[in-house]
């Protein structure tokens, strides 16, 4: 079936900025949409996120530009085209941008196509979202990495970490990571509450509060896992994403609620001792993307025991994941789909990390739209692991909620393996 139209307009994120979101139409009516999400802790190898930059235009944040790019450069190439051949619609988009990082027409209106076309060949086809992505093949309900208290780029920097979230490692099914979860989250709500620190939430639904130090908030989540009846360590392990790049400046690490600086040395014995001493099953970012050698020293010494991921390391590239492969960096990559671009470019990040053996782990943006794309993503591919925030606010909870619809829909094909997926748990 060919492509007779493609239209682009300006939408909003849940941080209220504009983003943008992709129609293409069929030449039978059919219709394919997708809403691009925005990173606010972003790597320095991410493709180009398009914005307008005039002030007069909401504080420089306007995607008109991209939009003008679907309109006038990306749709006269691909209509009339077959959109079920989205392997080469995405090269013929990327050929046309002509760059490494997408930014002559921006990773946002190519990603956003991109999407788009995916949907709109599933909905021609009368199929879900996750069967024309795997192939038929997607069937593994992924597991949940959910956010409960949120730092860094996120809550404005009230806490050095990023994430602190927990994987339900002894839940299993689906449903029982989501009923676990929802009490640890309320637990931990009450818990800020009788502490006078409950202020909110940061921008992916966890919890907001300000602490004298970054282990306080072990501390305190490991008490609401505790008193919502589990036992951390065998129930439920702590998650952690460091984003260590937002902290890494003039050669140090500064971690500002300890008030202390420390050269790569001392920094890598901190992770080291937080690795020992908490449940940890799961770190994201723990060191800045060129700091090598501490990212070897943690994977040598932890990666039988822990998840160890690259994200603003490796930035979606199947290029950057190659080399991390063999420096032997992590065994683990975030993949985000805005990162690199492209539907394909994603998948084939995805199945290169399969192919090594290591854990891709899905994942949402901190400024997100109610697309539940990455949800069909995670299953079709078999990723085995699902990060979208925490477990609250609309555009993180269209993800899980949309899970239980896959799961449904697959009925007896479904399957669950929790933490199974860890080679070493």
């Amino acid at each position: 079936m060919k492509i007779s139209n493609i239209d682009a307009y300006q939408v909003f994120d849940s941080r209220g900025n504009p983003t943008l979101e992709v129609e293409v139409v069929l030449e039978n009516g059919i219709i394919g949409r997708a809403m691009v999400p925005s990173g606010a802790s972003t790597g320095r190898f991410e493709s180009l996120e398009l914005r307008d930059g005039d002030p007069s235009r909401y504080r420089g944040k306007s995607v008109l530009n991209a939009i003008k790019n679907v309109k006038s450069k990306i749709a006269p190439e691909i209509t009339g085209r077959n959109v079920h051949a989205q392997k080469q619609l995405d090269e013929l988009i990327c050929n046309l941008d002509g760059t490494s990082n997408k930014q002559n027409l921006g990773a946002n209106a190519i990603v956003g196509v991109s999407m788009a076309i995916a949907r709109a060949s599933a909905n021609n086809k009368r199929v879900p979202l996750y069967h024309t992505l795997g192939e038929g093949e997607g069937t593994l309900i992924p597991l949940p990495e959910i956010q409960i208290i949120g730092g860094g780029a996120h809550s404005a920097g009230r806490i050095d970490v990023q994430d602190f979230m927990i994987i339900c490692t002894g839940a299993e099914s689906y449903e029982q990571c989501l009923e676990m979860t929802y009490n640890v989250y309320t637990e931990c709500g009450n818990i800020l509450k009788r502490q006078g620190k409950l202020a909110g939430v940061a921008d992916e639904g966890g919890y907001w509060p300000e602490f004298d130090g970054n282990e306080r908030v072990f501390d305190t989540l490991l008490e609401a896992i505790e008193k919502a009846g589990y036992q951390p360590g065998k129930d439920i392990h702590l998650s952690l994403d460091i984003a260590a790049a937002e902290f890494f400046q003039d050669g140090k690490y500064h971690l500002s609620i300890d008030n202390r600086s420390m050269k790569p040395e001392q920094y890598y014995s901190l992770i080291e001792k937080w690795c020992r001493e908490y449940p940890i099953i799961s770190i994201e970012d723990p060191f800045e993307e060129s700091d090598y050698e501490n990212w070897q020293r943690l994977t040598e010494s932890f990666g039988h025991s822990v998840q160890i991921i690259g994200d603003d390391l490796y930035t979606t590239d199947i290029r950057r994941v190659e080399e991390g492969y063999r420096n032997e960096l992590t065994n683990s990559v975030l993949i985000k789909l805005n990162q690199i671009g492209t539907v394909t470019e994603t998948i084939e990040c995805i199945r290169k990390a399969q192919a090594y053996s290591w854990t891709p782990v899905v994942s949402a943006r901190s400024g997100e739209t109610e697309d539940p794309f990455i949800s069909h993503l995670a299953v079709a591919t078999n990723a085995g692991q699902l990060k979208v925030g925490s477990f609250s606010r609309s555009e993180r909870m269209v993800k899980w909620n949309e899970l239980i619809r896959i799961e449904r829909e697959l009925n007896e094909k479904a399957r669950f393996i929790g933490s199974s997926i860890f080679p070493f748990h």
